[in-house]
Parts: C-alpha cells; sequence; structure tokens
C-alpha cells in the first residue's frame, strides 16, 4: 500500500509549541479490530510539557526512538507517562521499559483495555478530574465524558495551553487521502475549522450535565492554545475555538 502524505514531518523530533511545551510527531499506526489491521493509518502526535522541578510530563507517549528519548533526557527527566484516554496507552509500555522510574499514570478504563487486548503495559496510579500533586501546580486537568472515547483533558497554565487528545480532531484534508478524506469531509472534523470528534457527541448529550460542568471549567481556563492528536494544532484564539466548538450545546 502507497504511504499516505499525511504526517507531520519530520517525525520524532522535539518542536516547541509554547514556553515549556512542546509537541512530538510520530509515525503512522493503524486501527486494530477483532485481530484485524485496517488499511486506514492515522497520524500520531505526543506533548511534552517541562516542569519547573525538571521533570517532564509525556502525553499520549507515541513509539519509543532512541534518538528522541536522549534529547528528551537533555531536556528534563522523563518521569511522567500519561494515558489521556482508552486509546492512547500503547507504547506507555515501552517508554516505562525504558525508564522504570518514571510513573504509568492510566486513563479511567485503560488498564482494563489494555489486559483485555493483551498489551504489556502497567499504569502505577489511575487519573481523575483532579490533577495529582505531581503536576497539580503547574497543569489542571478534568474528564470530558465521551462513552469510551472519554478523556482526561489538561491545560498547561504558564503556556495557557489545552492539550487534547480525541476530543476535537482537525485534520488537513489535503494531508489524507481516502476513505478519510470523505469521512473528515462528512463529519466536519477537517481545517480550518475542525469539529469535535463524532464518536463523542451522543454521549456529551446523553451525560449531559457532567459534560457541562467540563465545559464550563475547560472555557474558564481561557486558553490561548490547542494541542490536538490528529490533524492541526490551533496555535492562537483558543478560547474563540473552544466558545464555537461548545455553541451547540449551550
Amino acid at each position: 500500500m502507497s504511504r499516505t502524505p499525511s504526517l507531520y514531518d519530520p517525525i520524532n523530533e522535539y518542536k516547541p509549541f509554547a514556553p515549556g511545551i512542546g509537541v512530538v510527531d510520530g509515525p503512522f499506526e493503524y486501527l486494530t479490530m477483532a485481530g484485524v489491521t485496517l488499511p486506514l493509518p492515522f497520524s500520531t502526535r505526543m506533548t511534552v510539557v517541562q516542569l519547573q522541578n525538571g521533570e517532564l510530563f509525556l502525553h499520549s507517549p507515541i513509539a519509543l526512538d532512541l534518538e528522541l528519548a536522549r534529547h528528551l533526557r537533555s531536556i528534563g527527566s522523563i518521569s511522567h507517562l500519561v494515558s489521556p484516554n482508552q486509546f492512547h496507552y500503547a507504547h506507555i509500555g515501552e517508554w516505562s521499559r525504558a525508564f522504570p522510574d518514571a510513573t504509568t499514570w492510566g486513563s479511567p478504563g485503560a488498564r482494563r483495555r489494555a489486559r483485555a487486548r493483551g498489551i504489556d503495559v502497567r499504569f502505577d496510579d489511575e487519573l481523575t478530574s483532579t490533577p495529582p500533586p505531581a503536576w497539580g501546580g503547574e497543569i489542571d486537568q478534568t474528564a470530558i465524558p465521551g462513552g469510551i472515547f472519554g478523556e482526561i483533558v489538561f491545560f498547561h497554565r504558564a503556556s495557557r495551553t489545552l492539550i487534547l487528545t480525541d476530543t476535537i480532531i482537525n485534520l488537513e484534508l489535503d494531508k489524507i487521502s481516502e476513505p478519510w478524506r470523505s469521512a473528515a469531509h462528512l463529519t466536519g472534523m477537517y481545517h480550518p475549522n475542525g469539529q469535535i470528534f463524532f464518536g463523542m457527541r451522543l454521549p456529551l448529550l446523553l451525560h449531559r450535565r457532567r459534560a457541562r460542568a467540563a465545559i464550563d471549567r475547560v472555557l474558564s481556563w481561557d486558553p490561548e492554545h490547542i494541542v490536538v492528536s490528529h490533524g492541526r494544532c490551533f496555535e492562537a484564539n483558543g478560547r474563540q475555538v473552544l466558545d464555537r466548538f461548545f455553541a451547540w450545546y449551550a
């Protein structure tokens, strides 16, 4: 199969995004259902936050790359490996084996899903809507209900950056091939406007009270930047972007 030009090159390279925070775009991943790998590639992205104590917070770790790991160690101590939802955890195991002193943080349901899928990963602690002392002074967080797609979202206060996984998808149509291009167009999940992931829309309505509380908390952070895992990030005007996303919900 030909390579889909959807990677944000260069891959496996730390790219500064805002003060104290950067992103690393990784190689393609492929969806697997019932043990069958589907020919549907999607891009991957890890977010790296430099805490004031010199520790690094790795959100949604991509496949381990040794050269990347060496570079990150020159920035700080790889201390926190974070699974934000039930789908972005597959590479935490390999990072934790390379950095056994790092704490692994599982989103609700990630431990059970990993066990069911036979993925070798251990989680030292579980994330909640309340940030732990390890980063609570610098990063806030809350839980967005979305059924199996629900996720813990984070806000880096110093840079005013909201860190998302799949809540918002913002694919660039000229960087993806079929059937992703048509699917993105039909669901509205494409740049420059992006959209809430279609799999989360019904659960957000069904859990309206919890969703409203989470959305109000996210809006109260008044972010300037938004990192997403799939597609183009929002480098400015984050609060206006969120107002547009959640207008239908109000």
